[in-house]
């Protein structure tokens, strides 16, 4: 069965950091590319960023470029969001997702206020 867990939300005050996870697993996760999306609030999904099935190459949305790092350990099955000088508008549910087929998972929230 395909999983993926996001973890490693949480309230945070403006400026602050958080490192949500992705616990993959059902699938061959080295052989996948896998992307970073958020909803906020009475918006709808906000690619974030995409890291590849290979080396490892990364892109990010301008929202987040310079502050958001994507990365990942294909020996645990896990993609990672560093995110750091979070501000308000960042807050959402944060959805780790598969580039081929979509498939998401339930997503974590992440809260950003003083």
């Amino acid at each position: 069965e395909v999983q993926l867990v996001e973890s490693g939300g949480g309230l945070v005050q403006p400026g602050g950091s958080l490192r949500l996870s992705c616990a993959a697993s059902g699938f061959s996760f080295s052989n996948v590319a896998m992307s970073w999306v958020r909803q906020a609030p009475g918006k709808g999904l906000e690619w974030l960023s995409t890291i590849n099935s290979g080396p490892g190459f990364t892109v990010y949305a301008d929202s987040v470029k310079g502050r958001f790092t994507t990365s990942k350990d294909n020996a645990k099955n896990t993609l990672y969001l560093q995110m750091n000088s979070l501000k308000p508008e960042d807050t959402a549910v944060y959805y780790c997702r598969r580039v081929d087929n979509g498939y998401r998972g339930k997503g974590t929230q992440v809260t950003v206020s003083s």
